[in-house]
């Protein structure tokens, strides 16, 4: 037995004795890194996820939506089988019951995913079969009632498509395998609002763009293809929303198959919209463009510790950047792909981000939860059909004293007003805190797949110059809301509370909304009783 599969066998028994002896501890903990207070600390859950991680999207519950589909498995989708999966997880819970089961009708294997303004979750497209055709179908997923509904169908298939929420709380989706194969490079944009079709008419695209493309609303209303995918792509792009058009962007630099990419915290007064791309095709290399500019180009970044194909890249309350898990051969693990590392958009260096217990390859996926953890699951390591069940938590340095004790103190969110907050809108936020507090921060809860985040963004609300002051009464601050969707497309967001010490507290979900007033109340006269009404 080779040393890595002694390890991993090892921390697969610690989880179980962990789970037996430890019923009522939520997280057990494999090895203790040397410094949490500068590196963050990894801990397995004495729990497993019962299917495959493929995208996890957080919800304004709290909970996670994880779907499946047929799971990477062929036999799965194959007739007599049909076995389409996702799942509901409460990271807050203890035990496996914090994990829900369900079935759905068709197979969203590598579909994609983006929150409308209700906090609801549009999931479009998926497998139609394992000949490499798409699935044309998208549902919507209510937090409420746990459960899909499937809503219009789209003109083609999309399955690897991407969805990205729009300014004005429309979602686009983008690229995916056609109903007949090939790639569609159409975009279609969903509606709420259009209570009919749902969907815009197909707008073909001049290129043909990776799968998955990284794509990044900006605060002038475009969308930024980061242009990086399958190799095949010279230059990034910028899509007009309005116009339905592209143009020519920065060109690439090198092979960034299956990086990750984000864009960095947009903060006041000028929201500098700037995308930063890690690895990909195994590089450690990492890239930076500045989209205000009047001629964007890359500009390199500093490297990572290590090569990553199939990384994930998730944004941290303080503006810092978790690079965790890939390889540097696709879908071959490797120590150094265990290893994360922590980006500080501040200084432009990276530092050492702890080592995790498992390597997150192919269809792994990793999330920023409110209680500013990060959550690491999934993997697809080996054949088809199997894949790793072990979940993993991140406690980032800032949950660290400097002794390396857990901190106890944390800043405390009371309570938010108004319920929905407008855009460009004075609100308070009560809280009760040891520190002064000296940043606030939304972050938009993210929906993973495949190393692409397709929701996340931080925008700063205060904190240290050139942004406004936290400003308010002991106890009480108040803040102002981006300016536009753009910024901060509608829909549901973690406050988060950074004291002086940098600690973040547990996040409040909030609802921003260009509709604040009240709905008004309807009166049906007629008819008089409930009516049955035959199709």
């Amino acid at each position: 037995m080779s040393k890595f599969s002694a390890r991993l066998l090892l921390s697969f028994v610690l989880a179980f004795l962990t789970s037996t002896v430890l019923a009522t501890s939520s997280e057990a903990q494999i090895c203790a890194p040397d410094a949490p207070h500068i590196e963050g600390e990894w801990s397995t859950l004495p729990y497993l996820m019962p299917i495959n991680a493929i995208s996890a999207t957080l919800l304004h519950n709290g909970k996670v939506l994880i779907v499946a589909g047929s799971e990477n498995d062929a036999w799965n989708n194959s007739s007599g089988s049909d076995s389409y999966r996702y799942a509901t997880w409460d990271p807050a819970g203890t035990n496996q019951s914090s994990i829900t089961v369900n079935r759905i009708p068709y197979d969203v294997f590598c579909s994609g995913t983006a929150a409308l303004p209700d906090g609801r979750a549009l999931v479009v497209g998926g497998s139609s079969t394992y000949s490499f055709t798409g699935e044309n179908r998208s549902s919507i997923f209510d937090p409420a009632t746990g459960s899909f509904h499937q809503s219009q169908n789209m003109a083609d298939g999309r399955w690897y498509g991407t969805a990205t929420a729009l300014g004005d709380g429309r979602v686009m989706v983008f690229s995916g395998l056609s109903l007949s194969g090939g790639t569609n490079n159409t975009v279609e944009i969903y509606d709420l609002k259009s209570a009919g079709a749902g969907w815009t008419i197909p707008a073909a695209a001049p290129f043909t763009p990776p799968l998955f493309p990284r794509m990044f609303l900006l605060p002038n209303g475009k969308v930024f293809f980061n242009g990086y995918g399958d190799g095949t792509n010279s230059n990034s792009r910028i899509f007009y929303p309005g116009l339905k058009t592209w143009a020519v962007s920065a060109p690439t630099t090198t092979n960034r198959a299956y990086g990750s990419a984000v864009i960095l915290p947009l903060l006041a007064p000028n929201y500098t919209p700037r995308v930063m791309n890690f690895g990909g095709g195994g590089s450690s290399s990492t890239e930076i463009i500045d989209l205000s500019a009047a001629s964007p180009i890359y500009s390199a970044g500093p490297n990572m510790s290590t090569g990553r194909i199939e990384s994930n890249a998730v944004i941290l309350p303080n503006g810092k950047i978790l690079v965790e898990g890939g390889s540097v051969t696709n879908e071959i693990p490797d120590a150094p792909g265990r290893s994360a590392d922590l980006y500080d958009p501040v200084t432009n260096t990276f530092g050492f981000g702890g080592t995790s217990s498992f390597s997150r390859l192919y269809h792994s996926t990793a999330l920023l939860l409110p209680d500013a953890t990060v959550a690491s699951l999934g993997s697809n390591p080996g054949s088809r059909g199997s894949y790793e069940p072990g979940i993993e938590i991140y406690r980032p340095p800032y949950l660290f004293k400097a002794n390396d004790e857990p901190v106890t103190d944390r800043p405390i969110i009371t309570s938010v007003s108004p319920g929905v907050i407008g855009y460009n809108s004075l609100f308070s936020v009560n809280y009760s805190s040891t520190l002064a507090i000296a940043s606030a921060v939304l972050i938009r809860p993210g929906s993973t797949t495949h190393a692409s985040d397709m929701e996340q963004r931080l925008v700063g609300l205060c904190g240290p110059s050139p942004q406004p002051a936290c400003t308010g009464s002991s106890g009480t601050l108040t803040l102002t809301s981006p300016p536009n969707g753009n910024i901060a497309p509608p829909g549901y967001y973690m406050l988060f509370l950074l004291d002086s010490a940098g600690v973040p507290s547990i996040a409040q979900f909030i609802q921003l909304s260009p509709f604040t007033t009240a709905p008004p109340d309807g009166i049906i006269t007629s008819p008089v009783s409930a009516t049955t009404i035959n199709a």
